[in-house]
């Protein structure tokens, strides 16, 4: 008798275990979250991250521990704002636009590209030189294309006062991570070509190009965007590497923001070129998010490194890109789900967290986990 029962039992849980996750699923999309929402979320992340005084984010959401920002997110909560702007057109994200453009030029040395105190990595700059193409293309105001083309110049080229050579390797192609301070400046044959300049410099030159028209930014982003295709992308999965040091095997370990600046870089080309081969590109690395990277439920990948909560931020921003400039709206219900999961998860503080799969947890949250869903809830349609 016992033999029969327990079979019977382990089926029932099994049933009720699969419903749960379909429940949960299914009422995931039929939330459809709002305008309210979205601005909702953004504010509060904005009244718990975002000093009044200084205007610039801190790291975390309790008072009592200090302590700013990464310099390189800072540029994308920029873009956030920027978003909710555009989204909303309401004045009060214009301001916000305005406060932290005014807090990061009095906090970074004025945005002096050649003070190597303040900026050291490559990445940390180019993150900024988009961000900035994307306010000038927004407001037209001059200062921005400024700030955008010097930035864009000094990683390509270097700074004769840090006396770096610059981040463009001219014999092998692709750009170099961090720069080499040393006199005269020898690179390391083996040093690292990463993802995270390489495509991110393809969207900041098609941005300028775009603004601009002026084709050597377009050479430039078709000619990183070879070199990155050939030796940090998988075309047969849509897997982007890590990096690559020297003539080695590239470094497969993917990250989320890696995947999502392939597809915005992919994404802008298209515009461009017409070349399918981008959308075909731009498509499988998301096809790679969406079906090996997420989980069995379609939750976005977390990481616990430091400051690796803000990928989730910066992937919203280039998938929202494929789906509505290039007509893919097949993976509008599996970003929903993201989306309303987070939010019904969320705080008291209407704070939500980079894993949907439990409650945003009380107490301190560091800003690069709590802002995933307020980035995707501004260039995601709402429905």
């Amino acid at each position: 008798m016992t033999k029969k029962i327990f079979p019977f039992v382990l089926i029932v849980l099994l049933l009720i275990g699969c419903s749960t996750a379909d429940t949960l699923k299914k009422n995931s999309l039929s939330h459809k979250f709002t305008k309210e929402d979205a601005n909702k979320a953004l504010d509060a992340f904005n009244d718990a991250f975002l000093d009044p005084v200084s205007k610039i984010y801190k790291a975390n959401s309790d008072e009592s521990k200090k302590g700013v920002a990464a310099i390189w997110t800072q540029a994308i909560y920029w873009d956030m704002a920027m978003n909710a702007y555009k989204r909303t057109g309401e004045s009060k994200y214009k301001t916000l636009m305005e406060d932290i453009y005014e807090g990061n030029y009095n906090h970074y040395d004025k945005f002096n590209w050649d003070n190597g105190k303040v900026w050291f990595i490559y990445d940390d700059i180019m993150w900024w030189t988009i961000s900035f193409a994307r306010a000038y293309e927004l407001t037209k105001e001059k200062k921005y294309l400024t700030y955008s083309e010097t930035s864009f110049k000094r990683v390509w080229e270097g700074s004769p006062i840090v006396g770096d050579p610059g981040s463009y390797d001219p014999k092998n192609g692709g750009m170099y991570w961090q720069w080499i301070q040393s006199n005269p400046p020898v690179r390391p044959e083996n040093d690292g070509k990463m993802a995270c300049i390489n495509y991110p410099t393809v969207v900041a030159a098609m941005t300028l190009y775009n603004v601009t028209k002026n084709e050597d930014y377009l050479n430039k982003a078709k000619e990183i965007y070879g070199w990155a295709r050939t030796n940090l992308f998988d075309k047969n999965t849509g897997k982007v590497a890590d990096s690559k040091h020297g003539t080695g095997t590239p470094n497969w370990k993917t990250h989320l923001y890696n995947q999502g600046t392939c597809i915005g870089a992919a994404v802008l080309l298209y515009k461009q070129t017409d070349d399918k081969t981008y959308l075909e590109d731009a498509i499988a690395a998301m096809d790679y998010v969406k079906n090996t990277m997420s989980d069995a439920k379609g939750a976005l990948p977390v990481e616990n490194g430091i400051e690796q909560g803000i990928y989730a931020a910066i992937f919203a921003q280039y998938a929202a890109s494929l789906i509505k400039e290039c007509n893919q709206p097949q993976y509008l219900d599996w970003l929903y789900y993201n989306i309303n999961e987070a939010w019904a998860r969320k705080d008291s503080r209407n704070l939500t967290y980079k894993d949907i799969n439990i409650d945003c947890p009380a107490g301190n949250i560091e800003v690069y986990d709590a802002s995933g869903c307020p980035a995707l809830m501004q260039v995601i349609p709402i429905r």
